[in-house]
């Protein structure tokens, strides 16, 4: 198998790109006063973190699912996760947790009480999923609305199998992604979504380079990134991007030094891709792509969000000496 083969510029524009993303959440982190960088496009238009767990639903779900202080089992705890990454909408948590008295558990699926809790959300006109990405829509399940056929899927995943005690059993990541995709509207993206979520928590513990799955974006990334992909498949090529991250940063002059010290992982990579498509939708036009413009612009936000990692990461303890002002920031 050969290497892949770079585009011109925009194989640069990856990495340079990640570079002045990443700064700009540093320089927000010190609270030094914006724009945080001359990048005409990275001023004007909406780009995620280049570390997933950075971005403020990740950062939500880790503190106040992955690890919430509610003393629940694991089955509860691993269904909370799935639950959560569905929707990836904090308002949607925390009115489910306002109507439940409490983050949603599994009986919760069995008595009825979270279908009456959703449903009562919907019809106050309140929205319930993200607008990030577009999930599975099918009426898999015959209940006709997507957040019913949800909770079946919840049902057959916790209360009609064992899908909890299996995940908790998984001998790898790859393995935790199967048992995810193996159920309707639990699509490639989502599936490999959520096995990122669950590795977050204490339930399980695999690197997140063992296994990856390039989402449709990440898609269309690789095809502007590269002009060959040497018979690489779209996870190979992911992977050559961590594996190679420390050469090309070097090669273009950029000092790149990770989340306090922690490289880019292959759901970052994979992102970055992703990022890559829309940042060339601009800076490339040229390049031949279905979506030719980004739809979200940028607005900061002045809601504060608590930044925290995955304890077993090493990176909490490295916060206060990193951030001497605050803990509290605004993530965008």
């Amino acid at each position: 198998m050969t290497s892949p083969t770079p585009r011109p510029h925009a194989f640069d524009i990856y990495w340079q790109f990640a570079h002045e993303r990443h700064r700009i959440f540093q320089s927000r982190l010190t609270q030094q006063v914006g724009p945080w960088t001359d990048d005409r496009i990275l001023r004007t238009y909406k780009f995620c973190n280049v570390y997933r767990a950075a971005d403020r639903v990740s950062q939500y779900m880790i503190r106040n699912v992955c690890y919430s202080s509610n003393d629940i089992s694991e089955a509860d705890r691993v269904f909370q996760i799935v639950a959560f990454r569905t929707f990836s909408n904090i308002a949607t948590w925390d009115s489910l947790t306002m109507l439940l008295g409490q983050a949603p558990v599994v009986e919760d699926i069995r008595n009825g009480r979270l279908e009456a809790a959703l449903t009562s959300i919907r019809d106050s006109d309140k929205r319930l999923y993200t607008g990030a990405f577009i999930l599975c829509a099918t009426n898999a399940y015959g209940r006709g609305l997507k957040h019913l056929n949800h909770v079946e899927l919840f049902r057959h995943m916790f209360v009609q199998t064992t899908l909890a005690e299996e995940i908790l059993e998984a001998p790898s990541l790859a393995a935790v992604y199967a048992l995810l995709h193996k159920y309707p509207l639990m699509g490639d993206f989502m599936s490999y979504q959520v096995a990122i979520d669950l590795n977050y928590s204490e339930l399980i513990h695999f690197s997140e380079n063992d296994f990856t799955q390039p989402g449709p974006g990440a898609l269309r990334g690789i095809k502007k990134v590269f002009s060959s992909t040497g018979g690489m498949t779209p996870s190979d090529t992911v992977m050559w991007m961590v594996d190679n991250q420390d050469t090309e940063f070097e090669r273009l002059g950029l000092d790149f030094d990770g989340l306090w010290g922690r490289p880019i992982q292959a759901i970052d990579a994979q992102n970055l891709f992703c990022e890559t498509d829309k940042y060339c939708r601009e800076a490339l036009p040229e390049l031949a792509s279905a979506r030719t413009r980004i739809k979200a612009k940028f607005v900061e936000s002045a809601e504060p969000v608590s930044l925290y990692f995955p304890p077993k990461w090493g990176i909490n303890e490295s916060l206060p000496a990193a951030l001497p002002q605050m803990r509290q920031l605004a993530l965008f």
